[in-house]
């Protein structure tokens, strides 16, 4: 057997000779990528805490805002339905007069004349107070029966009434501009 005999070959003289190690102190220099990325990750860590602390606190002042809109709105509320209400108690106030100076069974006529034009002033009064707060009735008698105003309390054969029209308002309704505070309670032909 012959023996091959392989001749190693001989750097080339252009190829770049291998670098040494890099010592400590250019490895500080330069940071490894191990270095870089935990550079980048301290950096991000501390603009997510940022963010976290911001966020935090913003969230807070809304809350701090929601509690105060709340109070401020529930103060307007009171504020706003005192006026009104200070408004009928002096209707409240004669009504209790006028029951105090209620004519008995031994009264004459004119007592109790007296006393039921006393009530009826009253009543204007109030009729006077709902108009300039901007209540009125809703008209319904003899009406076409409106779901949206009316509540029906009946359906009824009637041949003075046509069909779906309102034959006796039970209870009367009430709106305050356009929007329905009570609907009225009627009765309903059928």
């Amino acid at each position: 057997m012959e023996s091959e005999t392989t001749i190693p070959e001989q750097p080339d003289a252009e190829a770049p000779a291998p670098s040494a190690p890099p010592s400590d102190g250019e490895a500080n220099a330069e940071g490894s990528p191990f270095d870089q990325l935990q550079k980048e990750f301290e950096a991000v860590r501390t603009q997510a805490a940022e963010y976290l602390d911001g966020w935090q606190r913003a969230r807070a002042e809304f809350a701090n805002y929601k509690r105060r809109v709340e109070k401020e709105q529930a103060e307007t509320y009171q504020n706003a339905a005192g006026r009104i209400i200070a408004r009928f108690l002096d209707v409240m106030d004669d009504f209790d007069r006028a029951m105090k100076d209620r004519p008995g069974d031994d009264d004459d006529a004119a007592a109790l004349a007296q006393w039921t034009e006393g009530v009826q002033l009253i009543y204007r009064k109030l009729q006077n107070l709902l108009d300039a707060e901007g209540v009125t009735r809703i008209e319904a008698e003899g009406q076409e029966f409106n779901p949206s105003q009316h509540e029906a309390v009946t359906h009824e054969d009637n041949s003075d009434h046509p069909s779906g029209h309102v034959i006796a308002v039970l209870r009367q309704g009430y709106k305050l501009g356009d929007r329905v505070i009570r609907p009225a309670l009627v009765r309903v032909a059928k």
